[in-house]
């Protein structure tokens, strides 16, 4: 039986997260479920092709903006189901039994429990809050990965070419079907070491709440990215 997932991963400048990331993979593929993996490139300068090369990565170029990014990668995709995941986010040991059980379901799930790569209690509190957002609100981040059939994709009008916060459309356009997989994503805490755990945590509130209200995705991208960048 053909393997059902192809895993699709915007990249930009991905290099290091990549080291985590894509070996992560291997128990998708020792268990039969990764068909391929599709990463797709907003213009990297660094060495993210080469890396991608030497994982057997298809690889798709074409202007910045994740939302057009994965949407250029679910366009390539061959296999039926396909699981959107953030090139610095390294899937821990069991995801694969746990995606498994969600296909024999087909459910559409995010990983439910994001774990940051640092200890301490503000890394804590903010993966907390994102589960809990994820759970009750139904509002998971990119971090936390998308596992969605093509079908229900193509229903839901597929990925909103939006350069911020497509993942949150995609997740208020599934409201009600999503279901939070019982398996751990570790994301990188480089943004929030870098700008300080408050500051960029309230400002990752703020530009929900601001999309929310009607702001310009455009420009919120803009402030998010803000020196630069793309997690």
């Amino acid at each position: 039986m053909r393997a059902p997932i192809s895993i699709v991963m915007p990249v930009l400048n991905a290099q290091e997260g990549l080291r985590h990331s894509i070996p992560a993979l291997s128990e998708g593929l020792e268990v039969g479920l990764i068909a391929e993996l599709i990463m797709s490139d907003g213009g990297s300068s660094d060495y993210t092709e080469a890396v991608a090369d030497a994982a057997g990565a298809v690889w798709v170029t074409g202007a910045p903006g994740r939302g057009g990014q994965i949407a250029r990668g679910v366009a390539k995709a061959r296999a039926p189901w396909i699981l959107i995941l953030h090139a610095d986010t390294a899937l821990q040991p069991g995801w694969a039994e746990a995606v498994g059980a969600a296909l024999q379901d087909r459910k559409t799930a995010h990983f439910g429990h994001l774990q940051f790569d640092t200890p301490g209690p503000a890394a804590g509190f903010v993966a907390g809050w994102a589960n809990w957002r994820a759970r009750w609100l139904g509002l998971p981040y990119g971090d936390q990965g998308l596992l969605i059939h093509q079908s229900l994709l193509e229903e839901v009008g597929g990925i909103p070419d939006l350069p911020l916060m497509e993942d949150v459309a995609l997740a208020r356009a599934l409201r009600g079907r999503l279901r939070p997989l019982g398996a751990v994503a570790r994301t990188s805490a480089a943004r929030y070491e870098r700008e300080g755990w408050l500051r960029r945590g309230a400002r990752n509130l703020s530009l929900l709440l601001r999309y929310l209200g009607g702001a310009d995705p455009v420009r919120l991208a803009a402030a998010y990215r803000a020196p630069q960048g793309q997690d």
